[in-house]
């Protein structure tokens, strides 16, 4: 049997007025976007997280630190993609991922199917591997109050 690893990973960016909002790699649009020192994709960075995790091989942070300049504005799906290479070479192969978005709003439900897709792409994964879902707070604490989005992601890892 090959050995198999379970990966978490958990990002959170604040929501600003008028910045872009990228999740899962998909354009949402909104009045209101994440802001961070990439594309601020909390999605992407969660799975980057999980999976880094999963293969022990750090964070997100270790790999892409906040402080390179040459890193400003990088769409997510780089990382993402440079992260699925690692473990390639590492040896290990993604079995699936699971994933729960939590913001007040805006709904993103009609996004879903795309970044479920796009985030599949970017993996080189079939898109009924990955699942993506999301969830509010009924109005409560910072994702309630719209000025922060969060994300989870669990991810299983095999020997290639």
């Amino acid at each position: 049997m090959n050995n198999t690893r379970i990966g978490i990973g958990y990002d959170v960016h604040r929501l600003v007025e008028g910045e872009a909002f990228w999740l899962g790699g998909v354009r949402v649009h909104h009045h209101k976007g994440a802001i961070g020192h990439s594309d601020a994709d909390v999605l992407i960075h969660a799975i980057c997280d999980a999976l880094l995790g999963a293969a022990n091989l750090g964070d997100i942070g270790i790999h892409f630190p906040d402080d390179d300049p040459s890193l400003k504005g990088i769409d997510s799906k780089i990382l993402l993609k440079k992260v699925a290479g690692l473990l390639a070479s590492e040896g290990w192969a993604i079995s699936n991922v699971d994933s729960v978005v939590s913001l007040q709003m805006p709904k993103i439900k009609p996004y879903i199917s795309d970044m479920k897709k796009t985030l599949a792409e970017v993996m080189n994964m079939n898109p009924e591997t990955v699942s993506v879902k999301a969830t509010t707070t009924e109005k409560l604490g910072f994702i309630g109050r719209e000025e922060g989005v969060e994300a989870r992601a669990v991810v299983l890892i095999h020997e290639a």
